[in-house]
């Protein structure tokens, strides 16, 4: 019989979960503190809740090894803020060197960029999100806590000179607090190729109140951008949650991630694991499975890899935001929002 007719069995690649979403895309978190207050995450400031026995540079080698096996090929290193940590450069290098991974991204306030770029690009790093929830010196103070601004925008200038794949900065909109800087980022991007996005802010445990005064949807912005001219760009292999918005006669762009849009869980292609090896399969989720006890040799990947498709089959749909459910999330940066 022509062995060509027959059957043969595939080996299983990749990850998906029950609603039929792949996942490539790991937000790893390697801290929980944070040097910053901002006021709608931490405005008294990080307050330690539990021992920082975070994932070591090992552990977190082996978790990585075995999620490229899986067909993970883009990690973010997060936090809290993940340049507290000393050996953040490591982290960055080891996580690197894994086969099968292809781009290195950080999330970060952006306070220890200047100066660093060349570093931070020979351990690896391909991409940056930086936090900017202001332009304007005061206003940036007031709302993170932090006189900063002047050298978080030298170190964007730096990482624009520097090669860096991708360069976004985040900017939480606050009704009352930062709306009306809209045009102060559109002009930003006009003569930098980098990609502003706006993020609609999130209710948590920690943030009810100030949710309730200052949430303001992307909508908003996202109406304002057509009439002046934006239009939608398509998705690209990998992106994470922001629809971006290009126009002709700037050379960046505008992205907007906004959690409460209508089927917004739908495009989801990201795991998320905690300083400390907890398993995320939402950030709004409830608590996390420990993944930790399989990352101490390269002998348990096999194990590894099994608990991680046997956990994502009980990955729900959707968050329950709409609800003012936010599960057991007290503050984004618990989890590297």
């Amino acid at each position: 019989m022509d062995k060509g007719l027959i059957a043969q069995p595939q080996a299983l690649t990749g990850l998906e979960d029950p609603q039929g979403r792949r996942f490539a895309y790991l937000r790893l978190s390697i801290t929980d503190a944070c040097n910053y207050r901002c006021s709608y995450c931490l405005p008294d400031g990080y307050q330690a809740t539990a021992p920082r026995d975070y994932l070591s540079v090992d552990e977190i080698a082996h978790l990585v090894a075995g999620l490229a096996e899986l067909g993970i090929w883009k990690i973010r290193l997060t936090g809290g803020e993940p340049t507290v940590r000393r050996d953040f450069l490591d982290i960055a290098a080891r996580v690197r060197a894994q086969p099968g991974i292809r781009r290195i991204a950080v999330t970060t306030n952006g306070h220890a960029l200047a100066g660093r770029t060349a570093a931070w690009r020979a351990a690896g790093i391909d991409a940056l999100n930086i936090s900017v929830d202001s332009l304007n010196r005061e206003n940036f103070r007031a709302i993170t806590g932090k006189d900063h601004l002047p050298r978080v925008l030298n170190g964007i200038d730096e990482a624009l000179a520097a090669g860096f794949a991708s360069v976004k900065l985040n900017c939480v909109l606050l009704r009352g607090k930062n709306d009306h800087e809209i045009d102060a980022f559109l002009d930003y991007v006009r003569q930098r190729p980098l990609t502003v996005r706006f993020i609609e802010l999130m209710e948590t445990g920690d943030n009810t109140a100030f949710f309730a005064r200052h949430q303001l949807s992307g909508s908003v912005v996202e109406t304002h951008l057509r009439q002046l001219g934006w239009s939608a760009v398509a998705r690209r292999e990998g992106d994470g949650p922001a629809r971006e918005f290009a126009h002709p006669d700037y050379m960046g762009r505008i992205g907007l991630i906004t959690p409460y849009a209508r089927d917004f869980c739908s495009s989801c292609n990201r795991l998320r694991v905690t300083a400390r090896g907890l398993l995320r399969l939402c950030l709004f989720g409830e608590g996390g499975h420990s993944l930790r006890p399989l990352l101490q040799s390269a002998e348990q990947q096999p194990e590894l890899l099994g608990s991680i498709r046997q956990l994502l089959a009980g990955k729900a749909p959707s968050h329950l935001l709409h609800f003012h459910n936010s599960g057991d999330l007290g503050n984004l940066s618990a989890l590297g929002g």
